[in-house]
């Protein structure tokens, strides 16, 4: 939700570390490897017991994970490759996420698989009708809006962490709202695709 209608309240911010890296020859899909590093350290600060870290690197690397896309529209070097590294990445980026909460709060552990379900049959959703759409935006492929987009996965994400005495509520609310957004794009695909 947040990705789709919040963007354009960041996007001078987007575009002007976009033009930074543009600026020093730095290309997508190096912006976008060290997104990912920055992503999975996040899950290692959470082991090493400093969560304030592990967030901050967190949304650095969703920062970046903007920046990337910018960087290839401008300089028009947008390619299949780079888009597949971006949603590779940020989903085992969210893996070093939920694998640190695991081994540090076992009680978790059953909410953390199911939220991890969650984010599989949403993203199967998501890609498989990227994959099936015919896209009109900027996008590499046609993007489903949800209510639990990226932004609100690094806020529920930073929660867990931040608050991690409350991890098993914040980790279901979290798991409801993916499930939610899984049954909105499904619905949505079917609208799209029954013919």
């Amino acid at each position: 939700m947040l990705d789709t209608h919040g963007r354009k309240y960041v996007e001078p911010i987007i575009e002007s570390v976009a033009n930074a890296f543009i600026n020093r020859s730095i290309s997508a899909n190096k912006v976008t490897v060290l997104a990912f590093v920055l992503g999975i350290s996040s899950g290692g600060w959470m082991l090493l017991g400093q969560p304030l870290i592990a967030t901050a690197v967190l949304w650095i690397s969703g920062l970046l994970d903007a920046v990337d896309g910018a960087i290839a529209r401008k300089t028009g070097t947008s390619s299949s490759w780079g888009a597949l590294m971006d949603i590779t990445f940020d989903r085992i980026v969210e893996l070093s996420v939920i694998i640190s909460l695991a081994i540090l709060y076992p009680s978790a552990r059953l909410v953390l698989i199911m939220l991890t379900g969650s984010i599989i049959i949403s993203m199967t959703v998501f890609l498989t009708v990227g994959a099936l759409s015919k896209n009109t935006k900027n996008k590499a492929f046609y993007y489903q809006a949800g209510l639990a987009e990226r932004t609100e996965g690094f806020i529920m994400s930073s929660l867990m962490m931040i608050f991690s005495n409350h991890i098993i509520i914040i980790t279901i609310v979290y798991f409801l709202a993916i499930l939610f957004t899984a049954g909105q794009r499904l619905k949505e695909a079917y609208e799209l695709l029954k013919n």
